[in-house]
């Protein structure tokens, strides 16, 4: 890929925009996007953000977010949706521009089962529940029959020759960290703000002078899109040249009664970036993993569970930009592209210069002149995917790969005055320089897919793009009052049990 794009984009960060590749229409930012993954729901990454800290007075710090398992059932009992203790959960950053990562975060999970009993008649009997009728209000509470908790290694460098550490709580020197259990219900809970609130931790990270902040559970899923429609052959109202006044806000968001699982981690920029260097440019993505080797057991139960895994670990899922793998990546590579690292991307440029999803728009508007794109190979798209856009987010040194790219240099902008567009709409703290919660990266997709740089002569020109102007939507509105103004930014879960 590092040869692919032959005439550079001008450095301009107005039209810089862009990003993502992307190719068309939107389905969740990587909700069961493709064949294997659907079949382990725990280890699937459904989206991943990167921004400057917007919280009032913590503008120094970067903020990364990785949700898991998707489509969650706020009533999905009786077990509900915990991490796999099998499995390795990673946020990568590359500091140095060379496709590989520099600092991982490495997430295990334990789930202990406390045996809870009740005496029935003569006999004490183990109940059947998580919970077992006591108060749950605090860290580790009477009332769990199941302890959910967690680690943190930050590796550098090299998995076989670099530094390896354990994250600590800076209140007590531990390095075991308590996950609140799902938003049951409001009588099993009734203040779970409160509750989770007591799970957000500061940390001690080594190689960081300067301590972050920590919390792993249950949010309100963060991605608003027009699901069902989307899939049925993009079965929105025609786009129009004539843009019709609320068309943003036409349709319905399917992920508006379901909760995901995050992993949130709040590090001093400083400790980011590469040291000793002046390039104020980070990549990141995440991915999971599971052991190669798993050997199910016929008959599990006392003290012996289900299955045994061993092996070296394999990586199942991988996410940096949102959307790629669902609408970019052709269906019989979507598993080889979540098994796939940065630096090997070149098995698929292809998918980038010569996108599929604009033709497939064409076909089913371009009667009311959704033309695709003609320019190939698709500049506008690779440079800006790729490598960071020139004078906005692209590192000094940088090797095409696809990944989150941010500029931590970039001040962020306060909740409020944050634009969904991002980019695209003047704001530079937004998406694609990193990614926050309100940045609507299904609307700024469709639109850059269909040639909105070309429109900015940006690596093309307007004549490319007979749609470039024309300002998609799938109909499901995001912006920053989706959220909140403080880490972990995600909303509170929906209960699955909404009366009081």
């Amino acid at each position: 890929m590092d040869n692919i794009i032959k005439c550079p984009l001008r450095a301009a960060l107005a039209a810089g925009m862009l990003a993502s590749l992307l190719a068309a229409p939107v389905l969740a930012s990587s909700h069961r996007e493709a064949p294997f993954i659907a079949r382990i729901p725990k280890a699937d990454a459904t989206d991943f953000y990167m921004f400057r800290s917007y919280e009032p007075g913590r503008e120094k710090f970067v903020t990364l977010i990785a949700n898991y398992l998707p489509l969650q059932d706020a009533y999905g009992g009786p077990n509900y949706f915990q991490l796999d203790p099998d499995a390795l959960y990673e946020i990568h950053i590359d500091n140095n521009g060379d496709a590989k990562e520099d600092i991982s975060f490495e997430f295990r999970f334990t789930n202990t089962v406390k045996n809870a009993q009740f005496a029935v008649g003569d006999k004490k009997v183990p109940i059947p529940l998580i919970i077992n009728g006591g108060p749950i209000n605090d860290v580790n509470p009477a009332g769990l029959n199941v302890r959910e908790t967690y680690s943190v290694t930050v590796a550098r460098g090299d998995r076989r020759g670099g530094s390896r550490a354990a994250l600590s709580n800076a209140a007590n020197g531990s390095a075991v960290f308590d996950k609140p259990v799902d938003n049951i219900g409001n009588k099993a809970i009734p203040d779970y703000a409160g509750y989770a609130g007591r799970h957000i931790y500061n940390v001690k990270i080594p190689g960081c002078e300067t301590p972050g902040r920590l919390f792993v559970g249950q949010r309100k899923d963060s991605f608003a899109v027009n699901l069902g429609e989307t899939f049925d052959l993009i079965n929105y109202k025609a786009p129009a040249v004539e843009f019709l006044p609320n068309a943003e806000k036409n349709a319905r968001d399917d992920l508006a009664d379901k909760n995901i699982t995050t992993i949130a981690l709040e590090v001093a920029a400083a400790c980011l970036t590469a040291p000793g260097s002046s390039d104020p440019v980070i990549g990141g993505w995440t991915t999971a993993s599971l052991r190669q080797g798993r050997l199910l057991n016929p008959v599990p139960g006392n003290g012996a569970g289900a299955s045994k895994e061993g092996g070296a670990w394999t990586q199942v899922s991988r996410l940096g930009m949102p959307l790629v793998n669902e609408l970019v990546i052709g269906l019989k590579d979507k598993d080889r592209f979540n098994h796939s690292k940065p630096a090997a991307d070149g098995q698929f440029a292809t998918y980038v210069t010569n996108p599929t999803l604009p033709a497939l728009v064409e076909v089913l508007f371009g009667n009311v002149g959704a033309k695709a794109p003609v320019n190939f190979p698709r500049n506008d798209l690779v440079a800006t995917f790729l490598t960071g856009v020139k004078g906005l987010n692209q590192p000094l040194n940088v090797k095409a790969s696809e990944m989150l790219r941010l500029n931590t240099a970039i001040a962020p902008a306060p909740m409020g005055a944050q634009k969904r567009l991002g980019v695209i709409d003047g704001d530079n703290a937004g998406f694609p320089n990193g990614r926050r919660p309100g940045d609507d990266v299904v609307d700024i997709e469709l639109r850059v897919a269909m040639g909105k740089l070309c429109t900015l002569n940006l690596g093309c020109t307007p004549a490319d793009a007979p749609a470039g102007a024309i300002r998609f939507t799938d109909g499901a509105y995001l912006d920053d009052s989706f959220f909140t103004a403080a880490f972990p930014y995600l909303k509170t879960p929906l209960p699955g049990s909404p009366q009081n």
